[in-house]
C-alpha cells in the first residue's frame, strides 16, 4: 500500500494566506508516502477541464491516472481503462472561472492494480469525506 496526496491550486500567499487548519491537521509525517502537487497541465492544444482533452493526454501518455489542475474545483472520473483526477484547490483560493470554490485535497490509496481515491472537500467548516474505488482490470504488457 502507498498513500499519495494529491493537492493543487494553492495560490499562497496571493490568493489565500495558507492551507486550512484541519487539512494541515491531516498531514501526519510518517503516514502519506508522496505528494503531488498540480502545475498547469494545460497548454494551448489542452483546454482547462476539457474532458475530451484530458482524456487525449492520457492516452498519449499511457498512464492509469491523470492528475491535472487549474480548474480549483474537484474532479474524479473513470475513463476508458483510466481515471482523471483534479484534486481542486487545497486552499480554496478563486479563479477566473469561479469565485465559489470549497478547499480540497486527494488521498490515493495505491494497492497493486487498485486505487481507493479519498477526497477531502471543507464545506461549512466540516471536511466532508467521499470515496471513489477504481481498478485496472488487466495489467499493461
Amino acid at each position: 500500500m502507498v498513500l499519495v496526496m494529491a493537492i493543487g491550486d494553492l495560490h499562497i500567499p496571493h490568493r489565500a494566506m495558507e492551507l486550512p487548519a484541519k487539512f494541515k491537521s491531516m498531514l501526519v509525517p510518517g503516514k502519506i508516502q508522496h505528494i503531488i502537487c498540480t502545475g498547469n497541465l494545460c497548454i494551448k492544444v489542452v483546454p482547462w477541464g476539457d474532458l475530451d482533452s484530458l482524456a487525449m493526454v492520457q492516452r498519449q501518455l499511457d498512464v492509469d491516472i491523470l492528475v491535472s489542475g487549474h480548474t480549483h474545483r474537484f474532479m474524479a472520473y473513470k475513463h476508458e481503462t483510466g481515471m482523471v483526477i483534479n484534486p481542486g484547490s487545497a486552499t480554496g483560493s478563486y479563479c477566473g472561472m469561479t469565485y465559489d470554490v470549497n478547499p480540497s485535497i486527494v488521498l490515493m490509496d495505491i494497492d497493486g492494480l487498485r486505487v481507493v481515491v479519498y477526497v477531502y472537500e471543507l464545506i461549512d467548516g466540516e471536511v466532508k469525506v467521499e470515496k471513489i474505488d477504481f481498478k485496472k482490470t488487466s495489467a499493461t504488457t
